[in-house]
């Protein structure tokens, strides 16, 4: 029989492998550390939609509403033009809330980390944090998503109040973790 067919010292072979690098999959740790990065995918992911909603409503707008320039009335109505500004500048703050969960910190998986910070418990708290933001980017995007450009302007209030909150959730976790 061979060798590759040898569970038991197979195993060890592994175990002593993934120990060298400094990995223990069956650590309660490492599947924080890998919840994290999903859940935060997740949260990407729900702003990727909420931003491609106000993209869209943007572009229906202004094909609604701005009307094509003739020689009695070469530019569009300024409000008009206020009003798709204010859109595509929404869609930017959204496309910028996605980009800095994106590069989000997560605890290093090093000695000092394990030793002298409890990681799981950081890891853990760390987790929580990640549920609220996943609620909030959930939660803006059912506002927005198959909503017309003029109902997001009349909630432009409560959605600004939804970005301001999801910042302030980042902010939350970033001074966690330092």
């Amino acid at each position: 029989m061979s060798r590759f067919y040898e569970a038991g010292p197979l195993a060890q072979v592994g175990i002593n492998l993934f120990y060298g690098y400094g990995y223990n999959f069956y650590r309660q740790e490492n599947q924080f550390r890998a919840d994290d990065q999903r859940v935060r995918q997740m949260a990407c992911s729900l702003l990727g939609r909420a931003r491609g909603a106000i993209d869209d409503a943007e572009s229906r707008y202004r094909r609604d509403n701005i009307a094509p320039p003739t020689r009695a009335n070469p530019f569009p109505d300024p409000a008009v033009v206020a009003n798709a500004q204010a859109l595509e500048r929404l869609g930017r703050e959204v496309g910028a809330l996605e980009g800095q969960i994106r590069h989000q910190p997560v605890p290093e998986n090093d000695r000092m980390n394990q030793r002298y910070r409890q990681e799981g418990n950081t890891l853990a708290a760390l987790a929580e944090k990640d549920a609220v933001l996943v609620g909030q980017a959930e939660l803006l995007r059912s506002m927005l998503e198959g909503t017309a450009g003029d109902a997001i302007l009349a909630n432009k209030r409560e959605i600004e109040n939804g970005i301001a909150a999801i910042t302030a959730t980042l902010r939350d976790r970033q001074t966690f973790l330092s």
